[in-house]
């Protein structure tokens, strides 16, 4: 017992330096820490929504849009097989969540049904008659929704992520809605602005056949969209309903001048860096209508072929538009519209009141813990106490380096785990006291209470981290807040329970060596 292997010692003192380092941030205010070297620890504790104040925002993803989105495809699709195999068909188009078609020959009914029955695999094709219906199955429907949901969480995380707000909390809730906090945050408006668009960025070339007269009487051929313009929606475009090139091969997006005036320049990837040269050098003095959300922004016309796979984007931008636009593309294009369900702003009072309230209980418990580990425990209990405050470090440095957000159940979590702290040093030193009444010496006592109490102190400490690894798992919010001090607590309470109160044990017994116990 008496002998503590060197690399034990100094993995010991390492770990409680380290703790020490990456706590102190905490010690100082956040303009100072930003100004410290970058190779000394600077990162202090993230305060949650409920602590320092911030938005609060629940959204819902119109999922539905994506059903509808993929009906129209099924559209496109059937009309391009039956012109292929000259089919003559009426009434193709989508209504009450399918795709119907009327073959107009009968003898033809089998091979339509044979092409259309191909063009969807998450889709069920029956026939009535000369009628054929095309519906998605129950779980296409459910795959694509969950898709559109998990794909909406990550262009709204790097939406946010690019205008540098610190610490966001972004979470799925329920089935299709979204939630959003923002700490430290009190005008959300420039967020609310740039969730709220879709930056779904297409490519279409411009049907000059059919004129202004023509789309303003409706007169619009099959394969043609009429489209508003982004800046006078009074004025429309005829595009043609095929993507040339789609936004999602952008790579890059920025804003820049040109002509003294804000542009957005882009770049595609490879495959969109080629299919934009081939579309630009076939339609040599064709206008190219780029498609923001369902409005054009812009159509210019190809002087000639664009081959190096990027371009600019003009129009009557204004710098922050341009800034704004830059963004959306470069983060990406939301599958789904987003609706703005609920909002709240919270005040960084509460959060200045609950931190007190915090200290306060803090300070309460842990006086009250050194107090009853002294009276009963004596010397044994002064080395208990030493582990403690080590074990409070470890926690505020470990929150400092994993960057886990505090919320105000996790210093409920925190004060929970001071008065578990010593739980186990407790056990051990009730065991060695029952090897003293045994008549076993100090040092044959110490050993055998450590030894004995340690399966217990295991057992104890991990069935309560399962626990707390599950309310991580499965709870949102504020469970996950105190789920996360929890696990902390008691991972840096079994270092300093078993390692660090030992250590100054060992180094007592081999300093004094005492004949008797006194505890």
């Amino acid at each position: 017992m008496v002998y503590f292997a060197k690399w034990k010692i100094a993995l010991v003192v390492s770990v409680c330096l380290l703790g020490v380092a990456f706590a102190a941030p905490n010690m100082l205010d956040r303009k100072t820490t930003d100004n410290l070297p970058g190779w000394l620890p600077n990162q202090q504790i993230s305060l949650g929504l409920d602590l320092q104040g911030g938005s609060h925002l629940l959204l819902e993803v119109e999922a539905q849009t994506v059903i509808n989105e993929r009906l129209v495809s099924i559209v496109d699709a059937v009309r391009s097989s039956l012109r292929s195999e000259r089919i003559r068909y009426t009434g193709l188009g989508v209504k009450d969540d399918a795709v119907h078609v009327q073959i107009k020959k009968p003898e033809q009914i089998d091979q339509a049904y044979d092409l259309v029955r191909k063009i969807d695999t998450g889709a069920e094709t029956v026939t009535q008659g000369s009628k054929i219906s095309i519906t998605l199955t129950e779980d296409a429907i459910l795959k694509a929704k969950r898709s559109a949901v998990e794909q909406s969480i990550e262009i709204v995380r790097r939406r946010i992520d690019e205008t540098g707000t610190k610490e966001p909390n972004i979470q799925r809730q329920g089935d299709e809605r979204i939630l959003i906090q923002l700490p430290g945050i009190d005008n959300p408006e420039d967020v609310k602005r740039l969730l709220g668009k879709t930056a779904k960025m297409t490519f279409h070339l411009v049907n000059h056949n059919v004129s202004a007269e023509d789309l303003m009487a409706g007169r619009i051929p099959p394969g043609t969209l009429s489209l508003p313009d982004a800046e006078n929606e009074s004025r429309n475009y005829a595009v043609r309903r095929k993507v040339e090139v789609s936004g999602d091969m952008l790579i890059d997006s920025q804003p820049t001048f040109q002509d003294s005036r804000p542009v957005v320049s882009f770049t595609f990837n490879a495959l969109g860096g080629k299919k934009f040269g081939q579309v630009t050098a076939k339609n040599v003095n064709r206008s190219l209508a780029i498609v923001l959300d369902g409005k054009v922004i812009s159509a210019p016309n190809i002087q000639g072929p664009i081959l190096g796979g990027s371009g600019v984007i003009t129009g009557q931008f204004s710098v922050q538009e341009a800034n704004d636009l830059s963004l959306l593309l470069r983060a990406g294009a939301l599958p789904a519209p987003l609706v703005i369900l609920e909002e709240r702003t919270v005040g960084p009072g509460l959060g200045a009141d609950s931190i007190a309230a915090g200290k306060i209980a803090s300070i309460v418990g842990l006086i009250a813990v050194i107090g009853f580990m002294i009276v009963t425990y004596g010397r044994f209990g002064i080395y208990a106490d030493v582990a403690l405050m080590f074990n409070i470090i470890l926690i505020t440095a470990a929150l400092s380096l994993l960057q886990a957000t505090l919320t105000l159940p996790g210093i409920a979590g925190i004060v929970l785990t001071i008065g578990m702290a010593v739980d186990a040093n407790v056990l051990i030193f009730e065991r060695i006291r029952e090897e003293l009444r045994n008549g076993l010496g100090p040092i044959a006592a110490v050993d055998s209470g450590y030894k004995r109490a340690i399966k217990t102190i295991i057992d104890a400490n991990v069935t309560t981290l399962i626990a707390a690894v599950l309310l991580f798992e499965f709870g949102s919010g504020p469970v996950r807040g105190f789920a996360v001090t929890l696990a902390i607590g008691i991972l840096t309470s079994m270092f300093t329970a078993i390692m660090v109160t030992r250590l100054q044990v060992v180094l007592w017994l081999r300093k004094n060596k005492p004949k008797k116990l006194a505890l």
